[in-house]
């Protein structure tokens, strides 16, 4: 493993996944794959006046995967389905070199050194994927 990858930080998150169950009667969910490695991240998700109001999480990622899908679940809750979409793109248009703002998520700066590694990408982008898919379906 490489040290600016996976330093403790990442482990760490990676081994606290917040909302790491599945809903027993979600409103939609959506899971995504990674070709390159394989990883997969589910999300089931409720949503309430147009506001994610609960969201349960099945991951089976590499420590990248694992921490980005911490992150997003630690602050999604009380997030639109746009909000969450714009995110989502946001981190597309960092980890693509598009841009350099990583503000728009608190803690999204752990995950910086992985921007030089593009075949992590797609697992980084997964729980921001399934998540902003889930809630759009289920706020429609």
């Amino acid at each position: 493993m490489s040290a600016p990858l996976y330093n403790k930080d990442i482990l760490r998150l990676a081994a606290s996944i917040p909302h790491h169950h599945r809903l027993p009667a979600p409103q939609a969910s959506v899971e995504r794959r990674s070709p390159t490695c394989g990883s997969r991240v589910t999300v089931d998700v409720a949503m309430a006046d147009g506001r994610l109001a609960d969201i349960g999480l099945d991951v089976k990622a590499c420590a990248l995967g694992q921490a980005s899908a911490s992150l997003m679940a630690a602050q999604a809750i009380g997030m639109s389905a746009d909000e969450l979409a714009d995110a989502r793109d946001r981190l597309t248009a960092y980890l693509s070199g598009a841009s350099d703002d990583l503000d728009f998520w608190p803690g999204l700066a752990v995950l910086a050194p992985a921007r030089g590694y593009p075949a992590r990408h797609a697992s980084i982008r997964l729980g921001f994927e399934a998540i902003a898919e889930a809630a759009r379906m289920a706020d429609a």
